[in-house]
């Protein structure tokens, strides 16, 4: 449970770092992400989401 927290800690700070040094980019990718189609977005979040469980597999293996 304590690894789970510590992801999710690890992504909050990755998040904060990109907000706090790129406020503009950051509204510019959030308007951006609003006219991308919903199919564009699924299909980006699953390969996302591939790549990270792959590197948590290489890492952890």
């Amino acid at each position: 449970m304590s690894e789970l927290i510590t992801a999710i800690g690890l992504v909050l700070v990755l998040e904060g770092v990109l907000y706090a040094l790129l406020p503009g980019g950051m509204k510019s990718v959030m308007r951006s992400a609003l006219e991308t189609p919903d199919q564009t977005l699924r299909t980006a979040g699953l390969v996302a989401a591939a790549i990270g469980v792959f590197l948590v597999w290489i890492v952890r293996g």
